[in-house]
C-alpha cells in the first residue's frame, strides 16, 4: 500500500502542486483506490489553491459532491488502460484531470487535478453555473468570480497541465517502489544467512564487501607488501588489522603510524629510532617502529603524506630490509611485513613527482581499494545495528531503535564521512535520546536530516514564462533522480519514461554530469 501521509515531504510533489496551483489555480488531490480523499479531508488546515475547491468545501453539500466526483474519478480511470482522463466537473462546465496511480498493472488510486476551463463562458454556461451553485446552496456571486480566475487550457498549454499531472502520479509511483525496494532489501538483509557478513571487526554483506573479503582470503598468508586505498572513515585500518591478525605472523607486533602526524625529523627518530646525542633530547637510545615491528607488521597510514627523503630511506628498508638509526652508522636488519594506507591518489602525485615512482611500484604489489559507504548502502542496516547495540550497551541504556523516517533519511545521506561518521552521528543519537527507546527523525544532525531538501533546487518558479518554469522543473527532477539512483542513467530514463540517448542530452543541456554535481554539493557543505 502507498504511504501516502509521507507524500507531503516528497519535494518534487510539493513543487508540482505550487506549480499547478501557482499557474492553473487547480487543487492537487490524491485519492487511494476505495475513493477516499488522502491529502484533504473536510474541515482540515490544508488551503485550497482554487476559490472553487474552496467555496465548495466550505458547505457540505459541497463536500459530498467532492467525494462523488472522487468515487467517479478512481472508478472510471480504473476501468481502462489510459494513464489519463479528463471528465467534466461540479459545476457542469469546468473540468478536472485524473491521472492514475499505477503499480505492477495495479491501480492503487488516482491524482485529481481540478477545475480549469477548456473554453470561453457563454451565457448559457454562466445560467448553468448559477443554478447548480444556487442547488449546493453555494453564492452564486462568489462563484462567478472564482470562474473568473480558472484558466482556459487549449493546445500547448493544455499539453503542459496534462503532463504535470501525471508527472505528480509518475512521482507517487517512484517514491512507492523506492520505499518498497528499500524495505525488500533491508528484510533480505537481515534474512540471508548464508553469506559472511563480517570478517574480523568489519562488517557487510554487500557484493563489493564480499569481493573484499574473498580477496582478503586470498592475500592473507602472503608477505607481499599491500597499498590500502579509500576516503577517510572506510576503515582502511580495520583491514590493515585483518591481514596481520589472520597471516602467520599474528602472534607478533602489529604497529601502527601515521605519517600526516610528525614532521620530517621526528618520523625519521619514530620510524628508524636514535641513538643517544644524535640531537638535542636524545638523552638515550631509542629503538624505531620498524625494529618494534620486527617479525610482525608495521602499517604506514598516510604515506601519502611522507616526505620525499623519509620516501627514500622507505624504499630502502623496502629493498634490502635494513636501516640506520638516526646519528648512527651501523646498519640494521629487520623481518617486517609493511602494509600502507592512503586517501590521496598516488599515481597522479607520482606523476607530479610528488611521490617516488619506484616506491609507488614498491609498495602497490598488492592493491586494496575500499569501498565507501555511499557506494554499498545495503550494508547500512548492519552497521546501524552494530553499533546501536555497541553504544547502548557501552552507556547501559536500553535498546533503542531508529523511526521509519529516521531511517530513510540515513539511508539517502551520502556519507562523506563513511563509516567514522555513522558512528559518530549513531553515538550522537543514543545520547540525545535520553530514555527513550524509539529515535525520531528530528533528532539527526542537521546535515542529515535537511539533507535531501539542500540537495535539490529550493522552490520552482510560479511567475514568469512557462517554459521556464518546465525547464527549471525538469532539471530538478533529472537532478534528484540522478543521485537517488547513483546515477544510473538506463534506470532513470526508464522511470522518467524517456529514452537513455534523451536523458544523456538533458544531463549535458543541465550541466549535471556526477562530477561536477558532487563537487557543488561538497561545495555546499563546507
Amino acid at each position: 500500500m502507498i504511504n501516502w501521509d509521507e507524500l507531503k515531504h516528497i519535494h518534487v510533489i510539493r513543487k508540482l502542486e505550487e506549480v499547478l496551483g501557482g499557474w492553473f489555480y487547480a487543487d492537487v488531490l490524491f485519492v487511494d483506490e476505495g475513493g477516499e480523499f488522502r491529502n484533504w479531508k473536510p474541515g482540515s488546515n490544508r488551503e485550497l489553491k482554487s476559490p472553487i475547491c474552496a467555496a465548495l468545501a466550505s458547505q457540505e453539500s459541497g463536500q459530498e459532491a467532492l467525494k462523488e466526483l472522487a468515487d467517479s474519478a478512481v472508478e472510471k480511470i480504473s476501468s481502462v488502460d489510459k494513464p489519463n482522463l479528463m471528465n467534466s466537473g461540479i459545476l457542469g462546465v469546468e473540468r478536472y484531470m485524473v491521472s492514475k496511480i499505477s503499480v505492477d498493472g495495479d491501480c492503487l488510486g488516482c491524482v485529481i487535478a481540478y477545475p480549469f476551463l477548456t473554453s470561453e463562458l457563454t451565457n448559457a454556461d454562466k445560467n448553468k453555473i448559477k443554478d447548480k451553485a444556487q442547488h449546493l446552496g453555494l453564492n452564486p456571486t462568489e462563484i462567478e468570480k472564482a470562474f473568473s480566475k480558472l484558466k482556459v487550457l487549449t493546445g500547448t498549454e493544455m499539453e503542459h497541465f496534462r503532463q504535470l499531472v501525471d508527472l505528480v502520479g509518475q512521482e507517487i509511483v517512484t517514491f512507492h517502489t523506492e520505499i518498497t525496494r528499500r524495505d525488500e532489501k533491508i528484510n533480505a538483509l537481515n534474512q540471508e544467512l548464508g553469506t559472511r557478513y563480517r570478517y574480523d571487526n568489519m562488517i557487510g554483506k554487500s557484493k563489493l564487501m564480499q569481493d573484499l573479503y574473498l580477496l582478503l582470503d586470498k592475500i592473507k598468508g602472503s608477505e607481499s607488501t599491500v597499498l590500502i586505498q579509500g576516503e577517510n572513515g572506510t576503515g582502511k585500518e580495520l583491514i590493515a588489522k585483518a591481514l596481520h591478525y589472520n597471516s602467520s605472523r599474528k602472534d607478533n607486533s602489529f604497529v601502527t603510524v601515521n605519517c600526516s602526524a610528525f614532521n620530517e625529523n621526528l618520523l625519521d627518530s619514530e620510524l628508524f629510532g636514535h641513538v643517544k646525542g644524535s640531537f638535542t633530547g636524545a638523552i638515550k637510545d631509542k629503538k624505531g617502529l620498524f625494529e618494534g615491528a620486527d617479525n610482525g607488521t608495521l602499517f604506514l597510514d598516510e604515506i601519502g603524506d611522507m616526505s620525499s627523503t623519509m620516501q627514500v630511506k622507505l624504499l630502502r628498508i623496502l629493498q634490502e630490509g635494513t636501516f640506520i638509526p638516526v646519528g648512527s652508522t651501523e646498519a640494521k636488519k629487520v623481518d617486517v611485513r609493511v602494509l600502507a594506507a592512503t586517501n590521496r591518489d598516488l599515481k597522479e602525485m607520482t606523476e607530479t613527482g610528488a611521490f617516488r615512482e619506484d616506491l609507488y611500484y614498491r609498495i602497490n604489489v598488492i592493491n586494496i581499494t575500499v569501498p565507501t559507504l555511499r557506494d554499498r548502502k545495503e550494508d547500512i542496516p548492519l552497521l546501524l545495528e552494530y553499533f546501536m547495540e555497541r553504544g547502548c550497551k557501552e552507556k547501559s541504556s536500553p535498546l533503542k531503535q531508529l523511526a521509519k523516517r529516521a531511517m530513510e533519511k540515513i539511508y539517502d545521506y551520502p556519507w562523506p564521512g563513511n563509516i567514522r561518521e555513522l558512528q559518530n552521528e549513531i553515538e550522537r543519537l543514543i545520547v540525545l535520546a535520553g530514555d527513550e527507546t524509539k529515535i525520531s527523525a528530528e533528532l539527526l544532525s542537521p546535515r542529515i536530516k535537511d539533507w535531501g531538501e539542500k540537495a535539490k533546487v529550493q522552490g520552482v518558479r510560479i511567475q514568469g514564462k512557462l517554459k521556464d518554469a518546465l525547464e527549471e522543473l525538469e532539471k530538478t527532477m533529472i537532478k534528484e533522480g540522478l543521485r537517488r539512483t547513483n546515477w544510473n542513467k538506463s534506470r532513470l530514463a526508464k522511470e522518467l519514461g524517456i529514452s537513455r540517448a534523451g536523458l544523456i542530452m538533458k544531463v549535458e543541456k543541465y550541466d549535471l554530469d556526477k562530477r561536477r554535481v558532487m563537487r557543488a554539493l561538497a561545495g555546499s557543505r563546507v
